[in-house]
């Protein structure tokens, strides 16, 4: 009679088990969020609309240097092997909300020697032997509402997010990558133009010192051009340094010592510039495509999971204990008539806590509005970036058209004074202020050429580019 009870409490919990698939608490839908129809800064000629490759965008530099950085980034960047591991932690930790699902079971066994006094045993005879033990306990809790399958789904999402986290970094990681190789090469550009302009320079000294030597100009001219040619050599160190910091960048970026790279980069080469039109697609492909917005969604699914899973603590709690023990003195541990059990149905319910649970169901449900207003914030900021940066590039693309023909007209103009110079016809000020101009807009128009391409490189990390390389949806 016995047994069948127990049989028939073993069946009743196996039935609402199986049955069991009450959920609480909400479940997760993703938010509607409004787009715009199309990009403000889309109406400029320099996009066009349609469906942007941007898996491997930095190959529209047709660069071999950049594209081989970047390949070593992707193997050995410290930061992404962080991300990496923590896919792992969320991944075990996954494992182990799964495990909730199936019963706890501890087995152990010992051996001592006791010895009972005359009051301890039957007869009041002194008793004195080996005691052995060996038994296994069981504690199994029936998911009823959806407790386990909440902090499953949480664990989930939150696992994916750590996947997202992942692809996040890949996305900045190959724009500071590019950004920082343009900004090299144009510190380059920079140096060789202020060192050609240090000749120039030094040849107008000579000239002015000969001029004084014949008598033929006062000595205000050769202090002039001492001057201009002493300013000029100034700007070259502190360019050099940012020289040396943009190498040890890239260094550190690809996962090297920071002066690894210096010999390989330290040859000057153009800037790279990419030719055709810039391919843009819709504002809504953003939720799509960029990981930080595809993480802040994870992380909503994940904290709304849990509000249920704290719910679900309100209710009583079915679970299914058991035990079967094995004892003997001196020996002949497993005769039957030393063997005890228990199983059966166990019902807990939280009577009265002082509303400490629906004070913490609370809390996670603000907890909720609190990631779904990020995840919003994440999408007006990755909008706002896009924009800035469709805005900057073609800006800066106008600009440049007005600083070539500066540069050029100041190039014509330091020639034209120079032999009005050495023919006597002007005064020394006006080659004084063609020098500097020249200078200053041959310099301005090779930051602007590196500009341009870092503007570029800004929309495709606006848009989420890069990270479908290396990790698959």
């Amino acid at each position: 009679m016995q047994r069948a009870i127990v049989l028939s409490s073993f069946a009743a919990c196996v039935v609402l088990l199986l049955n069991g698939c009450i959920s609480v608490g909400p479940d997760y839908e993703p938010p509607e969020t409004p787009m715009p129809d199309q990009w403000h800064a889309a109406v400029e000629a320099e996009f066009e609309s349609g469906a942007p490759d941007l898996q491997s965008w930095w190959t529209v530099f047709g660069d071999e240097t950049l594209n081989s950085l970047i390949g070593r980034a992707a193997t050995n960047n410290l930061n992404l092997k962080v991300a990496a591991a923590r896919i792992e932690q969320a991944a075990a930790l996954r494992g182990v909300s799964a495990s909730r699902y199936f019963p706890d079971i501890v087995g152990g066994a010992s051996a001592r020697a006791v010895q009972a006094t005359a009051a301890q045993t039957p007869g009041g005879t002194d008793r004195r032997g080996e005691l052995y033990q060996a038994g296994l306990t069981m504690a199994w809790e029936l998911d009823l509402w959806g407790r386990i399958r909440r902090s499953v789904e949480s664990a989930d999402a939150s696992l994916q997010a750590s996947v997202e986290d992942y692809r996040d970094i890949l996305v900045v990681l190959y724009a500071d990558i590019a950004a920082s190789y343009i900004n090299l090469r144009t510190v380059q550009a920079r140096i060789a133009l202020a060192e050609t302009n240090l000749v120039a320079q030094t040849e107008t000294m000579e000239l002015t010192q000969n001029r004084f030597d014949s008598g033929l100009v006062p000595a205000l001219d050769v202090s002039q051009a001492k001057l201009n040619r002493s300013r000029t050599a100034s700007l070259i160190p502190p360019l050099r340094q940012a020289l040396v910091e943009a190498i040890n960048r890239l260094g550190v970026l690809t996962g090297e010592m920071p002066y690894a790279l210096m010999k390989e980069l330290s040859e000057t080469q153009p800037v790279p510039s990419a030719s055709a039109r810039v391919v843009v697609g819709l504002p809504a492909e953003l939720l799509r495509q960029r990981p930080d917005i595809r993480r802040a969604e994870r992380e909503l699914a994940a904290q709304t999971a849990l509000v249920g899973a704290r719910q679900a603590e309100l209710y009583p709690t079915l679970s299914l204990p058991g035990s079967l023990t094995l004892e003997s003195m001196n020996g002949g541990l497993f005769n039957g008539d030393n063997v005890a059990y228990g199983f059966g149905p166990q019902l807990r319910l939280n009577i009265f806590n002082g509303d400490r649970i629906r004070s913490q169901v609370d809390a996670e449900r603000a907890a909720v509005k609190a990631v779904l207003n990020t995840y919003e914030q994440t999408v007006l900021l990755a909008l706002e970036e896009a924009e800035n940066s469709m805005a900057a590039y073609a800006n800066e693309k106008e600009r440049i058209q007005s600083l070539e023909t500066a540069a050029s007209s100041a190039q014509k103009s330091v020639q034209l004074v120079t032999e009005l110079y050495r023919s006597g016809l002007t005064d020394f000020q006006n080659v004084l202020n063609m020098e500097q101009a020249l200078l200053t807009q041959q310099d301005a128009l090779a930051t602007s050429r590196g500009l341009v391409s870092i503007n570029l490189i800004s929309i495709y990390k606006a848009l989420g580019g890069g990270w479908a390389s290396s990790m698959d949806e």
